[in-house]
């Protein structure tokens, strides 16, 4: 049996560079990228702005993303939890649909993960070690998420979790690094971003509950049922919208010329969301369409605080 295995392994196929691409999943690196450039507009209205900074911890945030991304591809083929029956595309199932090592893919999710460290020694040098202490944490949930025999992603906090990480520490941790300043104040700030990037994964999981019962996945969604799970996702639009006019209204006034637009732009992309049934054919619309309400609020809300400072720009 180990001879076949050692045959199976040597005449696979080899990871190519598209296959990491498509591993590293890039239309969801919205999720780390709207965080970032929130925050990184929260700290020029309040100090000068490091553009090779900002570029860093953007190239950070992604490499973490992409670490995510490919983990939790590689765990959920181990445990047989992704099939071609799932209506996903092939490029967002490496492993599924290509005769490769999944190993080559767990050694790629680490090599990602090392190389955003490695690049964080230049914010930790700039910044001091808080960033550092941000960035262990979210490195231990994103190894949390998907690894072990409970993940965090079988479990109803997956949206929670990746919410507060994605969306709360790392506007947190740029901030820091971009002004100095451990400012708390800064979670509530993100509570959008929380809230955005919690939906992405409240998206996922509504219209995988039928492939999930079967894996023993205890999502959310699964222990809602599509029917509560979509009334609640329709709440949580609402709630995400109105926070940031709030946001926008008590931290950011003259950025409150900036709202109507944002609605103007988001509101049709917001109209499908609320006639989307989130049924396993509609995964495929339905996550688009929740990371390009992302993107839409989450530069309208950077706009919005631009809009209330001078913005004074370094190298």
């Amino acid at each position: 049996m180990a001879d076949m295995d050692t045959k199976r392994t040597a005449t696979r196929s080899r990871l190519t560079a598209r296959m990491a691409i498509n591993l590293a999943a890039p239309h969801t690196w919205p999720a780390a990228i709207m965080p970032t450039l929130v925050a990184a507009c929260a700290a020029a209205a309040v100090a000068p702005l490091s553009v090779s900074m900002v570029l860093v911890l953007l190239v950070i945030v992604v490499l973490m993303q992409s670490s995510v991304n490919t983990f939790n591809d590689y765990y959920d083929y181990v445990k047989g939890a992704d099939s071609p029956e799932d209506n996903v595309d092939p490029s967002d199932a490496v492993l599924v649909y290509n005769d490769i090592n999944p190993r080559s893919a767990l050694i790629l999710a680490i090599g990602f993960l090392v190389v955003a460290f490695a690049l964080g020694i230049y914010a930790i040098v700039k910044a001091g070690f808080a960033p550092l202490v941000i960035a262990l944490v979210g490195a231990l949930f994103v190894v949390l998420y998907s690894a072990g025999k409970s993940p965090i992603s079988y479990l109803p906090l997956g949206e929670l979790v990746s919410g507060i990480v994605m969306g709360g520490l790392i506007p947190l941790a740029v901030f820091q690094v971009l002004t100095g300043t451990l400012d708390f104040l800064m979670l509530v700030k993100s509570i959008p971003t929380i809230i955005g990037v919690g939906l992405i994964m409240f998206t996922n999981n509504t219209c995988d509950i039928e492939r999930d019962i079967p894996s023993g996945r205890k999502t959310l969604p699964v222990l809602l049922g599509r029917q509560n799970a979509v009334a609640w996702y329709r709440i949580a639009l609402v709630v995400w919208v109105a926070d940031i006019v709030l946001n926008v209204a008590i931290w950011y006034t003259p950025g409150l010329i900036v709202v109507p637009f944002m609605v103007l732009a988001a509101y049709p992309l917001l109209k499908a969301l609320f006639a989307n049934p989130f049924t396993p054919d509609r995964r495929l619309q339905a996550m688009p369409q929740i990371l390009s309400v992302n993107i839409v609020l989450g530069a309208f809300y950077a706009a919005a605080m631009l809009t209330s400072c001078t913005v004074l720009l370094a190298i």
